[in-house]
This record gives structure tokens, sequence and C-alpha cells, in this order.
């Protein structure tokens, strides 16, 4: 008797346990990547000079790594592997082939270097969920240096809309 009704629990709470599970890999993934842009445009007024942030993956599944370097001596301040903490999830960049952006001395977005465009957004997602059951994330970089985490699926004048 305790095995069957053992059995009708996990049945039914095994699939949303799994969305949940996958839904904060999504979580966590933005969460890395806003706390690497800050990082990099931490390091840039820090040191008064340029610092990039560069994503390491080509946007595969599970490629989510990313790196921050001084952009004078390519010196490597802080990296993340990719796949650590999201596995499953997917990134989107605003342009499309957009993989890097630097960070001025006083914290502004400027052009990158190498004159590879700079990256505006990155939207999270994870495709082995649906779109109902997935809680899709956006990081977003204005031109000033602002970065922002959000929610594309919120509107009105929820804090967590884009």
């Amino acid at each position: 008797m305790v095995v069957a009704i053992l059995s009708a629990l996990l049945a039914t709470g095994l699939p949303s346990f799994m969305d949940w599970v996958q839904n904060t890999q999504i979580r966590s993934t933005a969460e890395s990547i806003a706390s690497g842009l800050q990082v990099a445009r931490t390091e840039a007024l820090r040191r008064n000079t340029p610092v990039q942030f560069i994503l390491t993956g080509n946007g595969g599944v599970g490629e989510t790594g990313w790196e921050v370097r001084a952009r004078n001596s390519d010196q490597l301040l802080q990296s993340k592997p990719a796949g650590e903490g999201g596995t499953k999830s997917q990134l989107a960049t605003v342009p499309a082939d957009a993989r890097m952006v630097t960070f001025t001395g006083i914290g502004r977005v400027m052009n990158n270097s190498d004159g590879s465009p700079r990256l505006t957004r990155v939207d999270i997602d994870n495709p082995s969920l649906s779109a109902a059951q997935s809680r899709d994330l956006r990081v977003t970089i204005s031109d000033g240096g602002s970065i922002r985490m959000c929610d594309p699926a919120t509107s009105g004048s929820d804090t967590r809309a884009c």
C-alpha cells in the first residue's frame, strides 16, 4: 500500500519538480551573466581602464560560460565555465552575433576594440521546456552601463517587466 501511494505521489509531482529544476537553471544562468557584467563594469571603474565581458560559448545548449578581461593587457580577471549551474540553458544575444561588451573607465559602454558588434541583450531560455512551462529571463545592458535582469513574459507596471 505504501509503495502504491509513493508511486502515485511521484508520478504526479515529478514532472512539476523537473520543470522547477530547469527553470531554476535559467535563473542561475541569468544571475551568473548579470553578475559577470557587474564584475566587468566594477573592474573598469576600479581600474579606470576599459574592461571586456566576453561570452565564451557560441549559444548552444549549456554554452553559458563567460570571461572578464582587461582590454589593454588581455589579463583574465574572472571567468565562469560553460554549463556551470545551467547545463540546459541556452543563450540568444542581441545583436545575434554579439559576444562581447566593453565598459569604459567611467562604467559606460563603448565600442569593442576589434570592431565586433556590441552586446546589448542576452535572452536565457531552456529549449527542453515548452513556452508555457518556461520562465525565460533577459539581461539588458544600456549604453550608460546599466545592467538589468528582467522577465520578458511580465508586462505592465510590474518591476520584473522588461
